[in-house]
């Protein structure tokens, strides 16, 4: 059966290759020309025929590479694509078969669109599951990607499905011959619509990527905002962050919210322990050096507080009515500043006493300068 002939210099190389194919197969199959249900047949064998060796071979060599690595995600990925790039030998097969059956022209482009529109599934699924591998192994190393973590993940993975889902579509409708423009107009306004909408939820969203993306604090945290709230963070969301005070109230807070608010983070830095400021007035007549020691005796055996650093003693200023003291010294958590407070209080004041510290308080004097009759 006669070709078409190559038109233009585009085609002219994969007309020049295929009539050297029909060269050889006229040479060593004396059959050829019988039949093109045979030449069918044959050319969708010998592709199944590539396609296996393929799959064997270089996938095979590919699988050998990555199994030297250290990390399992190369064979992974592998594995995901080797269906792929199976169908594509495959169909490409189909198509040059079914080019020798003399079909209308119609036709033809019909089937082809429907083995690319296979192919194109077969890569978006591959294509999916080792974008699912890659971000699921990007979040395990919050040493190196702390924009991705587990806390993130969702939100990566269902970012890359809608994207891979909207790639997808777009080659199908080319692959069919669609008009892609409607399609765009639709989805800008579509888009500006739902915008508007749900600002506010795309508000909290947006914050609560950044806020588990910057990490300014974490799940555990004791944090203080300006408007006043302090506690644990027990949740971050997608929408909100949770707080539970230390009366166990759980207050819920917009990501917006917290995205625009001043915060202090009790449990940052180098360590989680907190600082304790314990201030403390004595008169002018007690002596300085006895009442240092005994603070820092007093918060040496104080059960909460840590032996490192240090407990310190400083003399903040001479009051008006009192020499004044400030105690210096660390707990494990913020969450123990209340009950080290109590202790360290009670401690000053038994060990005042005992020691004849005096503690000044506010005296007045009052003069009655006659009685009413």
């Amino acid at each position: 059966m006669a070709q078409p002939e190559a038109s233009g210099e585009a085609t002219a190389p994969t007309a020049e290759a295929l009539g050297q194919w029909e060269q050889l197969a006229e040479r060593y199959i004396p059959f050829w020309n019988e039949s093109t249900i045979l030449q069918l047949v044959l050319i969708v064998t010998a592709s199944l025929l590539v396609a296996k060796l393929v799959q064997m071979v270089v996938i095979g060599l590919l699988k050998r590479w990555a199994r030297k690595t250290e990390s399992d995600l190369d064979d992974h990925a592998l594995a995901a694509l080797s269906p792929a790039i199976y169908i594509t030998v495959i169909a490409i097969g189909l198509r040059v078969g079914v080019g020798r059956l003399g079909l209308n022209e119609a036709l033809t482009e019909r089937i082809a669109d429907v083995l690319a529109t296979i192919v194109l599934l077969f890569w978006a699924i591959g294509i999916n599951r080792v974008c699912q591998l890659i971000l699921t192994a990007v979040s395990r190393m919050n040493d190196r990607f702390q924009f991705v973590s587990r806390h993130t993940l969702p939100i990566f993975e269902n970012v890359s499905k809608v994207l891979l889902f909207l790639g997808t579509a777009y080659g199908l409708i080319l692959i069919w011959n669609g008009d892609v423009s409607g399609l765009l107009a639709a989805g800008g306004v579509a888009g500006l619509a739902v915008g508007f909408a749900a600002r506010d939820t795309l508000a909290n969203l947006f914050a609560g990527v950044f806020i588990l993306a910057d990490r300014p604090y974490k799940v555990g945290d004791f944090i203080n905002l300006d408007t006043g709230e302090r506690g644990m963070v027990t949740d971050i969301g997608i929408r909100s962050t949770r707080l539970l005070t230390r009366d166990d109230v759980e207050i819920t807070i917009p990501n917006a919210v917290m995205g625009n608010a001043k915060i202090i983070n009790e449990s940052g830095g180098p360590h989680v322990k907190y600082r304790l400021r314990v201030k403390v007035g004595v008169s002018y007549e007690s002596d300085v050096d006895q009442v240092r020691a005994v603070l820092e005796d007093i918060a040496a055996q104080a059960e909460l507080v840590c032996a490192a650093p240090s407990p310190r003693v400083r003399l903040r200023q001479l009051g008006e009515s009192s020499v004044d003291f400030e105690l210096l010294c660390w707990v494990d958590e913020p969450v123990l500043r209340g009950r080290a407070y109590d202790d360290l209080y009670c401690s000053i004041l038994k060990r005042f006493r005992a020691e004849g510290i005096e503690i000044p308080y506010a005296k007045r004097d009052v003069y009655v300068k006659e009685m009413p009759r």
